[in-house]
């Protein structure tokens, strides 16, 4: 199964999660400036909550996909207070008719003081085991 990870951060912990993903399935994970060129039967998006929604870089990226070139994204999110972006990134998504799992991996993330130190090493295990269960790796 060929697979890629793309993900936006401001702040540090989405990255954590891609780069566990990606490790996780031995892929790189590549920022979403990265335009995604070849055809993939997974893509991991990793995206977070700002002011309440995704960032444009995220939306710019998914305005931006071909979608004959993603059999399936797989939404990996954090966020200090929302419980997940996939409501958000499967609207853009599947307007595009790309198609996206039911499936999703979400942890909180630190903002300043809120939810110090996450996400933390068992949120980072947690997230390659999910993508290892995905991608049918384990």
């Amino acid at each position: 199964m060929k697979v890629a990870v793309r993900y936006y951060t401001k702040t540090g912990n989405t990255k954590k999660l891609a780069d566990a993903v990606a490790a996780a399935l031995g892929v790189e994970a590549e920022s979403v400036e990265t335009p995604l060129n070849e055809k993939v039967d997974l893509l991991f998006l990793g995206s977070s909550v700002y002011a309440a929604g995704v960032d444009s870089a995220i939306k710019e990226f998914i305005n931006n996909l071909d979608p004959s070139m993603v059999g399936a994204v797989v939404n990996v999110s954090t966020a200090a207070l929302l419980p997940s972006t996939y409501n958000q990134v499967r609207k853009l998504l599947e307007a595009r008719g790309i198609a996206v799992k039911q499936e999703e991996f979400h942890c909180r993330g630190q903002f300043h003081a809120l939810h110090k130190g996450k996400p933390d090493e068992a949120d980072v295990a947690a997230a390659a085991s999910f993508a290892k269960k995905i991608a049918g790796a384990e």
